[in-house]
């Protein structure tokens, strides 16, 4: 049998990007919001943008789906700004290595950060059909369903880091 339809953690992940949080154990969302950053592929930033539906602002992580729009980078991408965290994060690095995805699936489940964290932030609630990029990073090789773990949120002309709280 294929491995991704017997590993706990990738059924997991494919009841939460088709929205079956309610058919699955109560657990599962604790499960999912608890799997560190060392899941995905932090060497291949990528960016989405798009707009925001099936947007659930709660714990333990705030998510959406982001049905996606632009499908170039753009151009200033690089030279954006952005914001000091706590966390060693090197933004400009990762702003000059982003790339547009391989795959074309025209929705992505968008993990952002916990709601505290959101909050430190200053981040105001995202509601469905509102504009957004996403800079951050899916599982190694785009395998598996298109999930994206926000290292950046661009919401209108501010920019927020999701890694920690701001410096």
């Amino acid at each position: 049998m294929n491995a991704s339809y017997t590993n706990p953690r990738r059924l997991l992940l494919r009841a939460a990007a088709a929205g079956g949080w309610c058919s699955i154990t109560g657990l599962a969302p604790l499960a999912w919001a608890h799997h560190g950053w060392s899941s995905f592929d932090q060497e291949r930033p990528l960016y989405l943008q798009g707009r925001a539906s099936e947007v659930k602002w709660r714990n333990p992580h705030a998510e959406l789906v982001l049905e996606r729009s632009g499908l170039a980078l753009p151009a200033d991408l690089a030279q954006r700004a952005v914001p000091p965290q706590v966390a060693p994060v090197d933004g400009r690095s990762l702003l000059a290595r982003a790339t547009l995805p391989q795959r074309t699936d025209a929705r992505w489940m968008v993990e952002l950060a916990p709601i505290t964290r959101m909050e430190q932030w200053q981040v105001p609630e995202i509601r469905n059909g509102a504009e957004l990029a996403v800079l951050g990073f899916t599982f190694a090789g785009e395998k598996g369903e298109p999930i994206l773990r926000a290292e950046y949120l661009f919401l209108g002309d501010k920019v927020y880091g999701l890694r920690s709280r701001p410096a």
